[in-house]
């Protein structure tokens, strides 16, 4: 494939999957009623169903090919990119509030490039110099700083031992998915048995499984609900795990596949973006002055590193 066109097809498939993992992050906020690891198992459960369904036609041959070192991969990537850090996710927002959990997970741009760019003990590093990364990583630290002063001016009061508990789930959260982040990217490069559409459909499986240990902790006893709750739950649940964790995740491992770590791990702003386009469409008002601002500094950064990277994308093609 030439490699300015896979370099655009990268960009588009971390675009869509950021418009779809923005509604993520309101989730939380539409289920205020279920707990956390209620809404975890919903999700999960969904997206473990529906990975299966859509794994039946091919299933002999792709699960022929798995050996016991995929499926431990995939245990430990379903583990902390999904279960783990979506718990994170929601403790965070439901407890401290979505201006603190996207000031922490916000970072993820960062954190992911600042890994991805090391070298690695196996081979070069992935991507270009981290040196040269520096201009356009502060534009987006500072639209990130930007996005999340903004919240904070129209945020509700919080406790101080309920900030902590949400910031600390969301420094948990940061940590657990840029780790899952650069493990999935690199393993993703050195499992070519798979495509990328086959990896995401069983690590939806291996999640779903994953989360039948949840069922029984988070739905037995606790705060009973009317059948007009339960049928929001199942639908927001269906609808997240559709449309963030079966196309959203495809597309991440295709971009992850076709760009450099440290390129695919600054599309995450979108994410970001995405959820403050949501957030305004339902709150039907236009971005304060703040706002705007980060929007315009994090596609300058994440454009200036697409720049950078177009002679590193070209001299290092992938395989």
């Amino acid at each position: 494939m030439d490699h300015r066109r896979r370099l655009l097809i990268g960009l588009l498939c971390g675009l869509v999957a950021g418009a779809f993992w923005g509604g993520v992050f309101l989730a939380p906020k539409l289920l205020a009623a279920f707990t956390p690891l209620q809404m975890t198992a919903g999700r999960y459960l969904c997206y473990g169903l529906a990975s299966a369904a859509l794994l039946v036609p091919g299933a002999r041959g792709v699960l022929g090919r798995l050996t016991l070192a995929d499926w431990r991969d995939l245990a430990g990537l379903s583990l902390l990119g999904n279960i783990v850090y979506y718990v994170g996710l929601a403790v965070s927002v439901q407890i401290a509030g979505v201006a603190p959990a996207s000031l922490i997970i916000g970072l993820l741009p960062v954190t992911i490039t600042l890994v991805g760019a090391q070298k690695n003990e196996k081979g070069p590093g992935e991507g270009v110099a981290l040196r040269r990364l520096a201009a356009p990583l502060l534009l987006v630290a500072a639209g990130v700083a930007c996005i999340n002063i903004a919240a904070f001016q129209t945020a509700r009061e919080v406790g101080v031992g309920r900030l902590v508990v949400g910031l600390l789930a969301a420094v948990g959260a940061l940590a657990v998915w840029t780790a899952y982040a650069v493990w999935n990217a690199r393993r993703l490069a050195a499992t070519p048995r798979f495509n990328s559409h086959e990896w995401s459909l069983l690590t939806g499986v291996v999640t779903g499984l994953l989360s039948l240990l949840l069922v029984i902790p988070a739905f037995l006893g606790g705060v009973s609900h009317a059948a007009t709750g339960w049928t929001l739950f199942w639908g927001v649940s269906l609808a997240v795990a559709l449309g963030a964790s079966v196309i959203g995740n495809g597309l991440w491992n295709a971009a992850s596949r076709l760009l450099p770590l440290s390129l695919s791990g600054q599309l995450i702003v979108f994410e970001t973006l995405f959820a403050l386009l949501y957030g305004f469409l339902h709150e039907a008002r236009w971005p304060l002055p703040l706002e705007a601002a980060a929007i315009v500094l994090i596609l300058a950064g994440v454009l200036w590193s697409v720049h950078l990277h177009r002679p590193a994308a070209e001299a290092h093609p992938a395989e």
